[in-house]
């Protein structure tokens, strides 16, 4: 028994000595906190000490370290902290009667005072940040609305098609849907749908549409110029065993279009103007004159010339002096006639096809290749589309495939409707 107390009194001596010295340090802290305190420069630095005071403490027991806890913490603005050890005062200090006691009262009230103001402070803030979470989401939804109503708005401005061409001089362009060509204006009001055309031609302000590439059996011509447009004839009333225009040329300034039928010795000029087909009458003071200066070696009534000892049937007059010629009846166009100096150019050799005249020049095709000869059948310099340069605002956005949208000074317009860019859009209804 002896045994077994003597060990538990060491032990109890020994932690007895152990609380008393880390008393005495906490001490030394709580004494240096205090000078710092009453110190106005080292005020907020007496904290530090006081901290260090605590750790070797388990309970406040002494009234001045709790005082002092009270006032280092509302000097740094740590309320709560403070209110704590202005209560563990109140609880250790049992004596309301004294001066201190009531300074100490009037402490915790502006504690209290403190708190509650920044609990007031706090409350407004959250209210401010959901105001304007609110107000942001709400933003948002407008946004978003605008958005969509934009996106619908600009849909319904868009052209469903696959490819759009340039716009010419007039304010027109071919468009393509599937396999169809079209024509629309740079406002995208369609003029011709693309539901039956397979290909095209333009020049000079004229567009060709066909109902084939290769020997179309319908043509359809639109004057960019007048904004009309009209079918040419069935081209069986020209030649009754054609059955397809065969090699259509390209229409030129003045109205003539040029097409090598099928089963067809003459090509066929078509005035685009006057809507009628032209026809080659032959002059015989025309032919007389030929023959006296050594152009032709003969003629007769029956249309016939006889050229460096060949006799040919004089066939469609193409302008500027070049006639088509037949030979020993074939239905086909053998070569042509430059009457100007007498050259005969040779469908096999020189050209298979020779377009009308305009502005000193022909269009000619050999072997698929275009080439541009003068009235000797000589080649001269290409000629230049005179309505090929557009001068208009419009320009056509592709959005992605198979949709496009015309643009005029960052504006959407479909006919007569416009639409803002979307930032725009959203700009003008944030008023």
């Amino acid at each position: 028994m002896k045994k077994t107390i003597l060990p538990i009194l060491c032990l109890f001596f020994f932690a007895k000595s152990i609380a008393q010295s880390n008393k005495d340090i906490a001490n030394v802290y709580i004494k240096r906190a205090w000078e710092k305190y009453n110190n106005i420069e080292n005020k907020e630095e007496s904290l530090i000490d006081f901290n260090k005071a605590i750790t070797y403490l388990d309970t406040i027991e002494d009234l001045d370290i709790a005082k002092l806890g009270a006032y280092i913490h509302f000097k740094v603005g740590d309320f709560e902290k403070s209110k704590n050890y202005a209560e563990q005062y109140f609880t250790i200090n049992g004596d309301n009667k004294t001066e201190e006691y009531v300074e100490f009262v009037e402490l915790y009230v502006n504690i209290n005072e403190e708190i509650e103001a920044a609990e007031a402070a706090r409350l407004a803030e959250e209210k401010r940040l959901e105001e304007e979470r609110l107000l942001k989401e709400k933003e948002i939804r407008r946004i978003e609305y605008l958005t969509q109503t934009w996106t619908d708005k600009s849909r319904a401005l868009s052209l469903k098609v696959d490819s759009v061409y340039s716009f010419n001089k007039n304010n027109l362009a071919i468009y393509t849907k599937g396999e169809n060509f079209g024509i629309l204006n740079d406002k995208g009001v369609v003029i011709v749908k693309a539901d039956k055309y397979k290909d095209f031609i333009s020049y000079d302000g004229f567009i060709i549409l066909k109902d084939k590439k290769e020997e179309p059996t319908k043509i359809y011509c639109f004057d960019s110029k007048k904004k009309q447009g009209f079918l040419l004839p069935n081209i069986a009333g020209f030649n009754t065993l054609s059955t397809n225009y065969g090699q259509i040329m390209l229409p030129r300034g003045n109205g003539m279009l040029v097409a090598y039928p099928n089963n067809s010795s003459k090509p066929v000029v078509y005035d685009l103007n006057s809507k009628e087909i032209v026809k080659t009458a032959i002059d015989e003071e025309f032919l007389k004159e030929l023959k006296k200066n050594d152009i032709l070696d003969k003629y007769n009534k029956g249309g016939e010339v006889k050229i460096n000892k060949e006799w040919y049937g004089l066939g469609t007059h193409l302008g500027g002096g070049i006639f088509s010629l037949d030979f020993d009846k074939n239905l086909r166009v053998h070569s042509y006639f430059c009457s100007i100096d007498g050259k005969v150019l040779s469908v096999t050799e020189d050209y298979q096809f020779i377009g009308p005249f305009y502005n000193d020049k022909f269009q000619a095709i050999k072997e698929d290749k275009i080439y541009w000869i003068d009235q000797r059948g000589v080649e001269v310099d290409a000629a230049k589309d005179e309505f090929v340069t557009y001068k208009g605002k419009s320009k056509v956005v592709k959005l992605e495939e198979g949709t496009y949208q015309i643009m005029q000074n960052d504006v959407i317009i479909l006919g007569d409707e416009k639409l803002e860019t979307l930032p725009d859009y959203i700009k003008k209804y944030s008023n």
